[in-house]
């Protein structure tokens, strides 16, 4: 991309002040306390369902309009759409934390100085919010779509296919998700894949016999060590054993077992090498059988994703007098891969900038907030100017199977 496209175009000019987004910190501080001060665990459905009221009673205070609900088995997603025609640019984030109920008793809303703490305001309360403040001072905001899932941390299963399918077709996905550290937004996810590997044996006397039983605890073990080799350090390929069990007595050959398999890839070959090589296990033990269950859960997100939009967001941030955000590459996965995995550049990272998510240190840092507003309302801008290239940038990949 030449120095002369990455220009701030005249439509960012009106949301480009970094002062009206301080002015707005007060009423930020408020939106955050709101949201937090209603539990959230992503497995309590009622808890989420009263959070979505929340959610949509603070957005439909900063955009002027109630969101639709959608409840997918039981969990709550909110949706803004503006305008009639195609969504041109997709804000996502999710109103689920994993801190159980009664967490506030331990963990109360805080602020003290610069530091905000308090159960899910770093990952991700404080982000939405930065979002419906950001999308507060787009003067048009026709072709914008916010989507707030309830099932994030569960990794999404009733909301990844309303999410592939909002996303399909944008010029842009902005992920509200918490930043990475030092606020560098994250421009690369490791795709994920979750898999569950049964054994199956025959049992008898650990004493009398033992050796007319086929024992799924010794064919599991040769299946952990064929796992683990999978794994490709040089390329950020990990493939971890995790979960085992195996038999029911201490006096029986097991005749059956099974173990989890986590597996995170840089890139969307490796995930694909690693399922074939998954499908391709065979037992060591005669008589021993295996069935694999499980598959790809998320894709990557890689670099060619997401560079367009860092590029912009560069540019974006010197108009605002803003230190250049660098991309940071992290381990984590977020629904930035499912609109990744679609073909629609994404730019992940966008909310707050702080620390500790999903533990007791998790806090968001204050003075950052009007910045990360103001930056995220130039980039809506700018994707929604006219002539802006609107055709994804990647073939969709679909990503496999959701857990």
């Amino acid at each position: 991309m030449s120095t002369s496209e990455l220009v701030p175009p005249r439509r960012c000019a009106e949301v480009l002040s970094i002062e009206s987004m301080r002015g707005r910190l007060p009423a930020m501080l408020a939106d955050i306390e709101e949201l937090v001060g209603c539990e959230s665990p992503s497995s309590d459905l009622a808890a989420v369902a009263a959070s979505a009221d929340v959610v949509a009673r603070v957005g439909a205070r900063r955009l002027g309009r109630a969101p639709e609900r959608i409840v997918q088995a039981g969990s709550t997603h909110l949706r803004w759409r503006f305008g009639d025609g195609p969504a041109r640019v997709l804000l996502l984030g999710h109103h689920d934390t994993v801190w159980p109920i009664g967490s506030l008793a331990t963990h109360p809303y805080t602020v003290d100085g610069d530091v905000l703490r308090g159960p899910g305001c770093f990952d991700m309360k404080a982000g939405l919010v930065v979002a419906l403040h950001a999308l507060a001072a787009v003067p048009d905001l026709t072709g914008v779509t916010l989507l707030v899932t309830g099932d994030e941390e569960l990794g999404s299963p009733t909301s990844r296919e309303l999410i592939c399918a909002e996303a399909t077709g944008c010029a842009a996905a902005l992920v509200l998700e918490a930043a990475a550290d030092g606020g560098a937004l994250k421009t690369e996810r490791k795709g994920v894949s979750l898999y569950r590997v049964g054994v199956t044996g025959r049992s008898a006397h650990a004493g009398l016999e033992p050796w007319r039983g086929v024992n799924a605890t010794v064919e599991l073990a040769h299946q952990v060590l064929a796992v683990e080799a999978l794994a490709d350090p040089a390329l950020g390929t990990t493939v971890t054993p995790t979960v085992a069990s195996a038999g029911s007595t201490t006096n029986t050959v097991p005749a059956g077992g099974e173990l989890s398999v986590d597996v995170r890839v840089a890139s969307t070959v490796e995930q694909q090498r690693i399922d074939a090589a998954m499908h391709g296990l065979r037992p060591v033990l005669g008589g021993a059988t295996l069935e694999l269950g499980g598959g790809p859960n998320r894709p990557p997100l890689e670099a060619s994703s997401s560079q367009p939009l860092l590029d912009r967001a560069v540019a974006l941030a010197s108009a605002l007098g803003l230190p250049p955000p660098r991309g940071a590459a992290v381990g984590g996965a977020s629904d930035g891969n499912f609109t990744a995995g679609v073909g629609t550049p994404t730019l992940d990272g966008l909310g707050a900038v702080g620390g500790g998510a999903h533990a007791d240190d998790e806090h968001v840092l204050v003075a950052e907030l009007p910045a990360r507003a103001a930056l995220v309302a130039a980039l809506v801008a700018d994707v929604l100017e006219p002539g802006r290239e609107a055709a994804p940038t990647a073939t969709a990949s679909g990503g496999g199977r959701s857990s």
